[in-house]
């Protein structure tokens, strides 16, 4: 079996992707236009540049909510732009959504439509995943702007790896960067290795993409699979490097969350040679130019959002004791000093902050900057429950109704929302280690 220029087996062929102006009635598609280079600079070309990305599990953008955040698709065309677009390949390794839900599947059409934006050329479908595309009624065969390779459609066959073969240009070389499919815990290395041994040309360097691996199929594969590059699931929102320096092959996993870019570089020193390989690790700074088609693709998903209503369906879960959200506003007769004090903190501006940005709808982004939104009587939207936006008395004190109701003579219970709850390393970068700095941001009370 040999390993053509598109994609082979029953998993590698792209979907059929219902478009996104089809799915609301009345949204416009993403710019067609071809993407403008996002930087007029590129780099020498005398090698090839095999770039890879994977595990997005949905990370579409950052936050926002601080800087030095890292990822963002709107971001990738200024790394994929260094390099003349003749000698470079893109890949996505797989994991697109973190799971299921009606704001998952939404991610999931984004994600197709943002890789045939940034020019892809292969992605890897997890298990996952074409579980997720089954979910989405996507069918497959059919030719699309990007190969699929990966988990076989049909679940209960047992086809051979699936691969694919791109040809790129290096000073006048035609290289072949093939990359092959396996699964370790189905797939034999003997298969790869067959794979393998027969040349895609003068110049190759063969990729092994290996799907449900732990560290002793990493070791198996690795000597037994005659790659020069083993790319294995993430584990970390940072690249890893699994081998030893000047080892062969080279074994990694990408950093999840889209914040890092690996760029493997590859070099020949003459015809019939070992490619050497470099690789490179790029994060997805917030200082990186924003590529326009693909900003105008993250309107379009708000605009998916806020049409699908999901800050209306958030699941709820009941308050104990039938205890209910009242709002800040109805602390403040009693609590006038302290009322007045957090009117002036960022807290109180922060439901303000996602309506700049649009992301006002999102219950992702939402759930941290409104009061209970995740409990019975909490938020719901801004027309329905006014009273419950910003991050106010509540979120810190607990419910408040029976407190309000005896005068303060019944303490506030749980739950109570702790700072970390959404000052986590994803939203809030540079809390770690800076707490009492940030307590000082939302000092409201008088000092004993």
């Amino acid at each position: 079996m040999s390993i053509h220029d598109a994609s082979i087996g029953r998993a590698s062929v792209t979907f059929v992707l219902i478009s996104l102006c089809v799915l609301v009635g009345g949204l416009s598609c993403p710019d067609d236009a071809p993407r403008s280079p996002v930087s007029s600079r590129t780099e020498d070309a005398g090698e090839v540049s095999v770039f890879f990305t994977g595990s997005e599990l949905g990370a579409l953008k950052p936050c926002g909510c601080s800087g030095g955040q890292l990822g963002g698709l709107s971001k990738r065309a200024a790394i994929f732009d260094r390099v003349p677009a003749a000698g470079r390949v893109a890949v996505d390794t797989g994991t697109l959504v973190a799971g299921t839900g009606e704001q998952d599947l939404i991610k999931f059409r984004i994600l197709f439509e943002a890789f045939r934006l940034l020019e892809y050329d292969v992605v890897h479908l997890t298990d996952e995943d074409v579980e997720t595309a089954r979910t989405l009624g996507l069918s497959a065969p059919q030719n699309g702007p990007f190969a699929v390779i990966g988990t076989p459609w049909e679940p209960d066959r047992n086809d051979p790896p699936t691969g694919f073969v791109k040809r790129r240009i290096a000073r006048d070389r035609e290289v072949a960067a093939r990359l092959l499919s396996v699964d370790a815990r189905k797939d034999r290395p003997e298969s790869a290795a067959e794979l393998f041994a027969h040349p895609a040309g003068e110049y190759e360097v063969n990729i092994l993409i290996l799907r449900n691996a732990d560290a002793e199929s990493r070791r198996i594969w690795a000597e037994s699979a005659r790659a020069d590059c083993l790319v294995v699931p993430s584990e970390s929102d940072e690249p890893r490097i699994y081998s030893e320096p000047g080892e062969r092959p080279l074994v990694f996993a990408v950093a999840r969350l889209g914040r890092y870019v690996s760029r493997l570089r590859v070099r020949f020193p003459g015809p019939g040679t070992e490619p050497v390989l470099f690789l490179e690790d790029i994060p997805v700074e917030e200082t990186l130019a924003d590529d326009g088609a693909l900003v105008n693709l993250y309107r379009q998903y708000q605009e998916l959002v806020r049409r699908s209503e999901l800050l209306e369906k958030y699941p709820r879960i009941p308050l104990p004791e039938g205890l209910q959200y009242v709002g800040s506003q109805a602390c403040q007769s009693c609590h006038s000093y302290e009322h007045a004090a957090w009117s002036e903190k960022a807290h109180a501006d922060a439901f303000a902050t996602l309506v700049r940005v649009g992301s006002d709808r999102d219950p992702e982004c939402v759930i941290c900057h409104v009061i209970g939104m995740d409990r019975e009587s909490g938020f719901i939207s801004e027309q329905k429950t006014p009273h419950l936006k910003d991050v106010g008395c509540e979120n810190c004190h607990g419910p408040g109704s029976e407190h309000v109701r005896n005068a303060g003579w019944t303490a506030t219970a749980e739950p109570k929302m702790s700072c970390l709850d959404c000052h986590t390393p994803e939203h809030s970068s540079g809390y770690a280690g800076n707490e009492a700095e940030y307590l000082e941001k939302i000092k409201h009370w008088r000092e004993p």
